[in-house]
């Protein structure tokens, strides 16, 4: 586990339907959290200059949430594209196969040649919070357990360019063992004890998952549906906090 300031661990999803929403949002939590996510709902409303829009509003770092799942020549003309949109990082599916992680790395490779900006962390997405071990072995036909499953994927993702993965809270051990203390792991479906589940099913506490070894975690409605989104921000870094100088 990376030596990270406690509020520099947390990134805030921009789940919101407009860019002004969204700078707002980068506004009022700027300095008080490390990073930004971008999903899909926000890039499709207001397309792909949010880029530049949130860095102008303040977001250091952006995390692309795009989850690329294509052919590899497709991802790769995607990941060269995104590297140029000065992101922090962004994410593939593992499952898309090692070729695929592959093409995204030399994408990034291709995007950034001869530019002066870094290029963006690489992630592997394992297996989404909203899947369990039914929805494997009943839906998918999977015949793994998650842990196992993801083990697997974030090995794949790993040993094939990418610079760490998403997962579940609840993977954190297997993941930090089988792929070694370099791997950056990003992990959703975190909600301190205070909040409700919502639609994520493999939920842990902040404190908890960085206890286990979490680099960063993604944390939204609680913060974004707070009363007092900064307050709610603070009181998560200082939960993480205690955790780091244990």
């Amino acid at each position: 586990m990376r030596t990270v300031e406690a509020s520099e661990r947390i990134i805030v999803p921009l789940d919101v339907a407009s860019a002004s929403a969204a700078c707002d949002l980068v506004c009022a939590l700027k300095g008080h959290v490390g990073a930004f996510k971008v999903g899909l709902e926000l890039v499709h409303v207001a397309g792909f200059d949010i880029f530049d829009v949130l860095c102008a509003a303040g977001a250091e770092r952006i995390f692309y949430d795009c989850k690329l799942h294509d052919i590899p020549n497709t991802v790769a003309g995607a990941a060269r594209a995104i590297a140029g949109f000065g992101v922090w990082m962004f994410n593939v599916h593992a499952s898309g196969g090692s070729r695929m992680v592959q093409a995204a790395r030399r994408g990034i490779s291709e995007g950034i040649d001869g530019r002066c900006s870094a290029a963006p962390l690489l992630l592997g997405v394992t297996l989404l919070t909203s899947l369990g071990a039914e929805d494997l072995a009943n839906e998918l036909r999977v015949d793994l357990g998650p842990t196992d499953y993801v083990e697997r994927l974030a090995h794949l993702a790993t040993q094939n360019g990418c610079d760490g993965v998403v997962c579940s809270p609840h993977e954190i051990t297997a993941v930090r063992e089988r792929c070694g203390d370099d791997a950056v792991i990003v992990t959703p479906g975190v909600r301190p004890a205070w909040a409700s589940a919502n639609d994520q099913s493999r939920i842990m506490t902040p404190s908890e998952a960085v206890r286990r070894g979490a680099d960063y975690l993604v944390i939204g409605r609680p913060i974004t549906g707070a009363e007092d989104p900064v307050e709610a921000a603070d009181a998560i870094a200082r939960e993480i906090g205690a955790v780091s100088t244990v």
